[in-house]
C-alpha cells in the first residue's frame, strides 16, 4: 500500500468510523452483549431459595449446614476487556477482491470495537506478524479506538511471516484477567502436511480467555486459475517458484491442500471449544459477525 496522506488516513478512519459506529448501534451491541456479557457472571452472595429459582445454583455446602434451601446469587460482572489480535503479514495483503484485507480487518475490528466501547468496555490490540510488533494496552474511549483503527490502515510490519502461537502466548501473559479476544487472520500458520503451527498456545490462552477467531481470506487465493506457466513469489518468505497451472493435478492438489488445512484447523477450534466464523473479502461482514454472536 502507497504512502497515505495524514488528510487521506483521517478521511478513511472518519469514513469506517461512521459505517460501523452505525451498525454497531443498530445491530451488534445487543448482541455483543447477550454474547459475551452474559458469560461473566460472578458470584455475589446466598439467599434463601424461593420459588422458580433455578435450582442449578442452589448451593449445597450452605443448604446443608443450615438444613434449608439456599440459591448462590450471581450479578454480571460490569466490564469486559476486548483485546483485538490482527495479523499483520503481508500474507494478508494479496486481496484483490474490492477493498484490500487491511481495510477489511479495519472495519471489523472498528465494529468490534464500538460495540464494545457502547457497553462500557475497554480495548486493546495486539499486532503481529512472525512476532508481535505492536501492542496497544485496553483502554476506553473513542480517542483511544480511533487511535486503533489508525494503526490497522497504516501499520507497517517490520517483518514477514505468521507466527498465530507468539501473539497468543503474548495475549496469556500480557493480559492477566480474563477477556474476549478477537483472533483476526487468514489462518495460514500451518506445516507443510497442513495441521496449525498454533496447537500448544492456543490450549493455554483459551484456558484463560475467552477467544474468538475471525478467519478473512481472499476466495482467490484458494484455487489456482488455468493460466498455464506462472512465476509466483511467496509474499511471507520471498521465495519465486515457477508452477503450471494448466495442469489439473497440480490445480487439484492446491485445492485438496487448502480443504486440508481447512478441515484441520475446524477440528482443532471444536476441540477446544473456540468459536470461528470464515469471512470472504468482498462479502458483507455483518452476516459473519451476528453468526458469531448468535452462536455463542
Amino acid at each position: 500500500m502507497g504512502e497515505m496522506s495524514a488528510n487521506d488516513l483521517l478521511k478513511k478512519v472518519r469514513k469506517i468510523e461512521i459505517k460501523t459506529r452505525a451498525l454497531s448501534h443498530q445491530i451488534f451491541a445487543g448482541e455483543y452483549h447477550s454474547a459475551f456479557k452474559g458469560r461473566g457472571m460472578a458470584f455475589s452472595e446466598v439467599r434463601e431459595y424461593q420459588y422458580g429459582d433455578d435450582v442449578r445454583n442452589m448451593d449445597w455446602n450452605v443448604t446443608a449446614r443450615l438444613r434449608s434451601p439456599y440459591v448462590k446469587v450471581f450479578e454480571e460482572e460490569r466490564e469486559l476487556t476486548v483485546v483485538l489480535l490482527v495479523d499483520v503479514s503481508r500474507s494478508r495483503l494479496f486481496g484483490t477482491t474490492g477493498s484490500t484485507r487491511k481495510d477489511m480487518l479495519a472495519e471489523i475490528a472498528a465494529v468490534l470495537s464500538f460495540s464494545a466501547i457502547i457497553n462500557n468496555d475497554k480495548v486493546g490490540a495486539l499486532f503481529f506478524s512472525d512476532k508481535v510488533e505492536k501492542f496497544i494496552p485496553p483502554k476506553k474511549g473513542r480517542t483511544h479506538l480511533l487511535h486503533i483503527i489508525r494503526e490497522i490502515i497504516e501499520f507497517e510490519p517490520t517483518s514477514d511471516g505468521t507466527d498465530i502461537s507468539e501473539a497468543l502466548r503474548y495475549l496469556t501473559n500480557a493480559i492477566k484477567k480474563k477477556c474476549a479476544a478477537f483472533l483476526l487472520s487468514d489462518m495460514l500458520d500451518v506445516h507443510q502436511d497442513g495441521s496449525p503451527r498454533y496447537e500448544d498456545a492456543l490450549k493455554v490462552a483459551v484456558n484463560r480467555h475467552d477467544l474468538s477467531v475471525i478467519e478473512v481470506y481472499d476466495p482467490r487465493e484458494r484455487s489456482l486459475p488455468d493460466v498455464g506457466l506462472v512465476n509466483i513469489k511467496d509474499s511471507e518468505t520471498g521465495e519465486c517458484s515457477w508452477i503450471d497451472t494448466s495442469s489439473r493435478k497440480m490445480r487439484t492438489a492446491y485445492e485438496e491442500w487448502f480443504r486440508n488445512v481447512e478441515q484441520t484447523s475446524s477440528r482443532l477450534f471444536m476441540k477446544y471449544n473456540v468459536d470461528k466464523v470464515a469471512i470472504s473479502l468482498g462479502e458483507d461482514y455483518v452476516k459473519g459477525l451476528m453468526t458469531l454472536f448468535k452462536n455463542r
